[in-house]
């Protein structure tokens, strides 16, 4: 019974994908994009790590500067998914432009992609936005892409894929 309504579930949520969104919509029920990680704009990451260390949570690796995206990420692990926190290195970098609008909270969503190049095609093929037209090194040797936020519904994605197992 819990998998016929997980089923149902997840059937009202194609036709409504397929309803609401302008592109033709992939089979979601086949595809799997796993969440990476959350990422969360903070002012430091002193303050921004305070409610993940009083839940009891371990900062996992030391913190990571990407100079080309000017932020340094402080990583929790969550189940297995991740909580990035996102502090500006520079007063005009990406992350203090949002903190400067929004204030600090969620930035955007990662779903981790087997071939980031093959997803940004196929998207592309698709009518997505992406915020760069090739990948981006992102955190531990991923490469990354941002698709835009007017495509996916209000929301920053970032597909993400992760350097083979050694």
């Amino acid at each position: 019974l819990a998998e016929l309504k997980c089923l149902q579930t997840s059937r009202n949520f194609m036709n409504f994908y397929e309803r609401q969104h302008p592109l033709k919509a992939f089979n979601l029920l086949e595809r799997q994009f796993p969440l990476d990680h959350i990422a969360i704009a903070t002012p430091t990451l002193e303050r921004g790590s305070e409610p993940y260390t009083a839940l009891g949570l371990i900062a996992l690796e030391p913190d990571e500067e990407i100079s080309s995206q000017q932020v340094r990420i402080r990583v929790f692990r969550v189940g297995e998914s991740l909580i990035e926190l996102l502090e500006p290195t520079s007063s005009d970098s990406p992350i203090a432009r949002f903190l400067e609008k929004r204030g600090p909270g969620l930035h955007h969503m990662a779903l981790r992609v087997e071939n980031l190049e093959r997803e940004m095609k196929r998207l592309g093929e698709e009518g997505a936005q992406f915020l760069s037209s090739t990948p981006q090194a992102g955190r531990a040797g991923t490469r990354v892409a941002f698709l835009h936020p007017k495509w996916a519904g209000g929301t920053l994605l970032e597909l993400i894929e992760h350097p083979p197992e050694v």
